[in-house]
């Protein structure tokens, strides 16, 4: 008999990329996996696995909101509860993030073995919470930081499974002497991108900009005066505020620039592409900064922080990392080396352990 498996994740594409790789994973070898997620989860969803949605909700701000919060993460409990009553599955999977939560305390109240997936190399703070009732946490990052005290066996070193069409190796050049700059903002653009990248071309050598081929997106609201700026300076670019054919691009690039955000940063190093990353500023516990440093340490990206990203600061990197083909080789190769291509199968094989199971590949 197919084993039923629980995979619950937060609402946004950092979560939900890598619990829907590991869920179809799951399928293939047979297992009947549900979905828990949020409404903003249920976006990223296709029509199978199943996805249930339970109320959730960050527990941050005014009294008033994290009331409301704290609330709709107990409905989500109590929903949870429900789905682990009905289905009754032999092992959970949490990929972090609020909407996580819920689907997490309701498997181990059940005594169903829970597992743990951080994608940053700072643990989030729902991972947090959830550490020390978990089977096993598998980490993205060798010394993730953030990470409790717990017995060393409970431990895995996974990789971050990526989305459909990012297959692991490296790009070949296109060989017609152009370089392609690819300048992604996440799923909801970044403003400080649109603001610096185009500035920074036009500081450029010329001869150095007659051989790009940029491709760059943006929010909405800034194609317009993103679009003057290139124009004002005589470059071409293709600008759009959502590329449906990422992973094409991005393995076409001679040099990436983007946030540092868990999935972008798995699918960087699933495509080896060298990169300059800007970590978003605000983000939790700054774990975009800590996921940009690693790949610096390794020598797969250079680190731009937010704060010192001038135009003229990008321009010297965009000119040296351009016109230095050796150093763009070493970076995808320092980054083709911090892949793990079988991430998904790997936490799959722990999951399906925690149920009992034969984890046959």
């Amino acid at each position: 008999m197919s084993p039923s498996l629980l995979v619950a994740a937060g609402g946004t594409g950092g979560h939900m990329f890598p619990a829907l790789a590991v869920a179809a994973e799951l399928r293939r070898r047979g297992a009947e996996v549900t979905v828990l997620t949020d409404a903003r989860g249920a976006r990223f969803a296709t029509a199978e696995p199943a996805v249930t949605v339970i109320g959730a909700a960050t527990p941050r701000g005014a009294a008033l909101d994290r009331i409301a919060a704290i609330g709709a993460l107990g409905r989500g409990l109590a929903q949870s509860l429900g789905v682990v009553a009905r289905l009754r599955p032999r092992a959970a999977a949490a990929f972090g993030g609020y909407a996580s939560v819920p689907a997490a305390l309701a498997a181990v109240l059940c005594r169903v073995p829970l597992l743990l997936h951080e994608q940053n190399a700072v643990m989030g703070r729902a991972n947090r919470l959830l550490a020390r009732l978990a089977a096993r946490l598998a980490l993205t990052f060798e010394g993730t930081a953030g990470v409790p005290a717990v017995p060393a066996e409970r431990l895995l070193l996974t990789g971050n499974p990526v989305r459909p069409g990012f297959a692991a190796g490296t790009a070949a050049s296109a060989g017609d002497g152009r370089l392609r700059l690819l300048v992604l903002g996440g799923s909801q653009g970044a403003r400080i991108l649109s603001d610096v990248v185009p500035a920074a071309v036009a500081l450029l050598d010329p001869a150095l900009r007659r051989r790009l081929v940029i491709a760059q997106q943006c929010r909405p609201e800034d194609l317009e005066r993103v679009t003057v700026a290139y124009r004002a300076i005589g470059q071409p670019v293709e600008l759009a505020a959502f590329f449906d054919d990422v992973p094409q691009r991005m393995a076409a690039a001679d040099l990436v620039v983007a946030r540092a955000g868990a999935s972008t940063i798995a699918e960087l190093l699933a495509l080896a592409r060298p990169s300059v990353l800007v970590p978003y500023a605000a983000a939790a516990d700054d774990h975009q900064t800590a996921n940009a440093r690693a790949l610096e340490r390794a020598g797969a990206a250079v680190l731009l922080p937010q704060a010192e990203a001038t135009p003229a600061a990008c321009a010297r990197l965009l000119g040296a990392l351009l016109d230095d083909a050796e150093r763009r080789r070493a970076m995808s190769e320092a980054a083709a080396r911090l892949t793990r291509p079988d991430a998904a199968a790997r936490i799959a094989d722990a999951l399906l352990a925690l149920a009992g199971k034969d984890a046959t590949r």
